[in-house]
């Protein structure tokens, strides 16, 4: 079955003055010296479009649902979607009711009134039902809306009660959102039949955090370059120093696993380190592959870059996980913000897949030279690993 997004004529036409219930990512990060300011506004924006084209088709009322960071199935202000709403009303142009809880028995009240055509439910996370997937708390939000639209990617990969078990109620009347049509067009450009040369770069601090992604990658990939964190238990597996930088006994035992693989030599690792006495201290430059004891390498050096950079150079599809070292301090960026540089020169599908990566290329101010940059660091990589994810598998198919 295929999947059905608000694009498809049955939507235009039967949302028409319908209640759409519809599922957004606006777990977004906050100020950390004001929690009411919004730092990165990215999630919400992407939901724009969607949102658009959803009032286009001149819907009673829009209910969109969100959660908000950890508050552990518990009323926390701290976590309120207050800020969201806010925003998202500057955005638009017009009202967004904030209702005061998910559960709200003002709800439905306010759903039959004829202002504010947009409600925003409160925290669905202040609810405990939310993340245990909850059947009866995914029927209470289903009796909100009659189409169910779902443009959560980032939370796609949670069997949740918003993302996963409210598809129960709504057999042929859920459809996908813009920001979910685009970033599976773009995942699948790497999960099927990638155009070669296909090169990953993976980064990031533990290898038994991106395992799966490793494994699955150097089924398809030509390269595999790893930077960062990543690469420090894979040369203390082949025997090389490593001084004082990040890495566990688990890391080593995983990476010596995948280096005793036929694959083994897609693998490319840094030949030199930037490096400090201290996390953060005064940097200083390794030309050779061993870290001599008591450095700590927190950067991959510039003959590593150079290697990198070759590697990339003939790349038709790309795909970047992970930092190449310690970027948010101006010392140990060069790495990462090298790669990102290479990356916005490539004739190459170009695929950034969340997390740092995309913090380092907003840093770089090249996000608009990549092809896509994905909303979801886990979602897209779980998405990569297994080919769907929870929340997309219940949109397409429906749930009993």
């Amino acid at each position: 079955m295929a999947l059905k997004f608000i694009t498809d004529e049955n939507f235009k036409t039967g949302a028409k003055d319908k209640k759409i219930l519809a599922r957004f990512d606006f777990n977004v990060p906050m100020d950390k010296n004001d929690h009411t300011k919004i730092a990165d506004t990215t999630r919400i924006d992407e939901a724009i479009e969607t949102i658009n084209a959803i009032l286009e088709c001149k819907p009673k009322k829009l209910i969109v649902m969100s959660h908000f960071g950890r508050p552990n199935g518990k009323v926390n202000p701290q976590f309120s979607l207050e800020p969201v709403a806010k925003y998202l009303a500057e955005k638009l142009g017009q009202e967004v009711l904030l209702t005061e809880t998910a559960l709200d028995r003002g709800i439905k009240t306010l759903l039959n009134l004829n202002e504010s055509k947009i409600i925003m439910l409160q925290n669905l996370r202040f609810h405990p039902e939310e993340e245990n997937n909850d059947r009866d708390f995914a029927r209470i939000l289903s009796t909100y809306g009659d189409l169910y639209v779902f443009d959560a990617f980032g939370a796609a990969h949670r069997k949740h009660a918003s993302t996963y078990e409210i598809n129960a109620f709504y057999k042929n009347k859920a459809y996908g959102g813009l920001l979910l049509k685009r970033e599976i067009e773009a995942l699948d450009k790497i999960v099927n039949d990638p155009v070669k040369p296909f090169v990953a770069i993976v980064g990031g601090a533990k290898v038994s955090d991106k395992i799966k992604i490793i494994d699955r990658l150097l089924v398809s990939v030509d390269k595999l370059l790893i930077g960062g964190a990543m690469a420090y238990p894979f040369l203390k597996a082949q025997g090389h120093e490593i001084g004082k930088s990040l890495c566990s006994d688990e890391d080593v035992i995983l990476a010596r696993r995948i280096l005793g693989t036929p694959s083994k030599g897609k693998i490319v690792l840094p030949s030199d380190h930037i490096v400090s006495n201290t996390f953060g201290g005064a940097p200083e430059e390794v030309g050779q592959v061993n870290i001599p004891d008591g450095k700590i390498g927190l950067d991959i050096g510039p003959s590593t870059l150079v290697n990198f950079t070759d590697y990339l150079a003939p790349a038709k599809t790309v795909l970047w996980n992970g930092p190449m070292g310690l970027f948010e301090n101006t010392n140990f960026a060069k790495g990462t913000l090298g790669i990102a540089k290479v990356l916005s020169n490539l004739k190459a599908f170009t695929l950034v897949g969340g997390g740092d990566s995309v913090n380092a290329v907003k840093l770089a101010g090249l996000s608009d030279k990549m092809s896509h940059i994905s909303t979801g660091g886990g979602a897209s990589l779980e998405y990569i690993e297994n080919g769907t994810l929870p929340g997309i598998q219940a949109l397409k198919f429906g749930i009993d």
